[in-house]
């Protein structure tokens, strides 16, 4: 009786999550407006052989790798010092470090422009030290795409590391420095593979926000620097080419669903260690 009616309870969302998101996703894949099945298939063997539609996808993996390792490799640290601190601050800290959630990735981004352009502060910084004789074009460049990036997902690779660390007791932590163990060492015998499905999950939301993040690539790189996600809006925006948008939508499923299959993986792994 109990699981019927949480069979019941289920249906709704079942019912929203198939009408919402997967029929419209499978349509919008398979079956765009006023093009046939076979010409998306057709469209993404070319993406898959054409060296200028190569590039941006090794562009993308590439850039989302890098903003996938500064994230986690910077914000786990910042989240261990969080979970383990004492001080009555520590919670406002944390609220600090997640603020940034809070803001439109527009304006977020914008903050890089101003930065980044010849006569943002880096550039002029350059100049009156004598480093430089005119600023440097550090816009449109993938170190900004990746400065970006890392601004804007740094805060969910901090939130996902915090929850794992939360869990790990610290008592332990106490338990192998009085057996002789470093805090280097006991960070990372101890505390990194008792959190590592927190860390596995925060690198596949960073990474799957990084190679799936529009406006960000688009402010910062440009027509130079163009991902997946900026060449996606071209072709259903600009140049009207359904069969390539779809074609550039499965790549980018593809890709989501790769690394989450991957980190599903390493995550059951280490569970079972």
């Amino acid at each position: 009786m109990r699981g019927r009616r949480l069979s019941v309870l289920m249906i709704p969302g079942l019912v929203l999550l198939l009408g919402g998101f997967l029929i419209p996703a499978v349509m919008m894949l398979l079956a765009p407006p006023r093009t046939p099945t076979s010409a998306v298939f057709e469209r993404l063997w070319q993406m898959l052989t054409d060296p200028y539609d190569l590039e941006i996808i090794l562009r993308t993996v590439g850039l989302g790798l890098i903003t996938t390792l500064t994230c986690v490799v910077l914000g786990f640290p910042i989240a261990y010092i969080l979970s383990r601190s004492s001080s009555r601050w520590s919670g406002v800290l944390l609220a600090v470090a997640i603020f940034p959630l809070l803001l439109s990735s527009v304006v977020r981004t914008f903050g890089w422009l101003v930065v980044l352009g010849s006569q943002g502060a880096i550039g002029q910084t350059l100049k009156a030290l004598g480093l430089v004789e005119t600023a440097p074009q550090l816009l449109y460049t993938p170190l900004a795409i990746v400065l970006g990036l890392v601004q804007l997902f740094m805060p969910l690779a901090i939130v996902a590391s915090y929850s794992a660390l939360a869990q790990v007791d610290a008592s332990l932590d106490d338990a192998a420095r009085g057996l002789g163990a470093g805090r280097i060492r006991t960070f990372w015998t101890v505390v990194v593979p008792l959190s590592w499905p927190g860390v596995v999950v925060a690198a596949t939301l960073v990474f799957a926000g990084s190679v799936t993040a529009y406006t960000t690539p688009y402010l910062l790189g440009g027509s130079r620097q163009r991902m997946l996600s900026t060449q996606l809006y071209t072709y259903s925006s600009t140049t009207i080419d359904w069969a390539a948008a779809s074609a550039t939508a499965i790549v980018m499923t593809i890709l989501v669903f790769t690394v989450s299959a991957v980190s599903a993986l390493m995550g059951r792994k280490a569970k079972v260690e």
